[in-house]
């Protein structure tokens, strides 16, 4: 589905992305962890094409999209939907309105400048409200939500766009314990029941094992472990995060329960029931 090739990105003489190669053949929730400045924001921007390469290939179904310009270009971000770490919402407009913002890509250059929507897309928004379970904030000010509702609306927005894999940001770096698990159920959910790749930057070991189908450690802009979750031993954290044998998972715990992925995986078409009963 989607494949880097060598890929580098460099800043100056530092080379953020280094040689960087792996592919996603089917639908994975994959998490790539690291410590600051080790690659992870910057490889996620090249696949969204908010930063540029400085050479190799990403694929996806064939396509180099490194490649990409113009309409394309448009057309690639809007199939492969970010979610931030700060939420990118619009602070004053209103919580469905910030979710029809994912449709701008696919309306006319007209209706974009003047946020014109149509009856289905605001039905479509409120039902990815509904799905996160904040539909009841629809006509609230963005700026009056808590952080983790706030990421709710945006991962919602995500949802809008209709995209073939979902990229998120240390989506729960400013996050409590308590929102933090609802938005990775969120995050899972997505993957599980639309059959979406999902790759998530976390700073975490705990979530990334938790939630995760494949766990990707990137240490100095390489790779440095690729593997699935209960391959992620201590002294593999150690390596990856360049630490000593002082080094305490505890440090980086999230402190919360994760779902029973064993029992989810059988039923990936169930309900968001822990995001549908909670109001945090």
């Amino acid at each position: 589905m989607i494949q880097f090739d060598n890929v580098v990105k460099t800043f100056g003489n530092r080379h953020a992305v280094d040689q960087v190669t792996f592919r996603v053949d089917e639908p994975q929730m994959v998490g790539v962890i690291g410590r600051s400045g080790a690659g992870k924001s910057t490889l996620l921007r090249m696949i969204n094409r908010l930063t540029p390469a400085t050479s190799g290939q990403i694929l996806f179904e064939g396509t180099d999209i490194l490649s990409l310009n113009g309409s394309a270009k448009r057309r690639w971000q809007r199939d492969c939907a970010m979610v931030f770490q700060q939420f990118n919402l619009v602070p004053r407009l209103d919580v469905v309105t910030n979710v029809m913002l994912g449709r701008l890509n696919a309306q006319s250059t007209l209706k974009s400048m003047f946020n014109i929507f149509s009856a289905e897309d605001v039905r479509n928004a409120l039902a990815a409200l509904d799905r996160l379970g904040i539909a009841q904030e629809a006509t609230k000010r963005a700026e009056e939500l808590s952080g983790g509702q706030q990421q709710r609306v945006a991962i919602a927005r995500a949802l809008m766009q209709d995209p073939h894999l979902v990229l998120a940001d240390e989506p729960i770096a400013s996050l409590d314990p308590m929102n933090a698990k609802i938005v990775m159920d969120a995050l899972r959910e997505i993957h599980e029941r639309d059959n979406k790749v999902v790759i998530c930057n976390l700073h975490t070991l705990d979530t990334a094992r938790n939630y995760c189908d494949r766990v990707i450690g990137m240490r100095d802009g390489k790779i440095v472990f690729d593997g699935a979750p209960e391959l992620l031993t201590t002294d593999v954290a150690r390596e990856i995060y360049g630490a000593d044998e002082n080094f305490n998972e505890a440090a980086t715990s999230t402190a919360i329960e994760s779902p029973d992925l064993s029992v989810r995986r059988k039923d990936p078409a169930g309900a968001m029931t822990p995001v549908a009963v909670a109001a945090v």
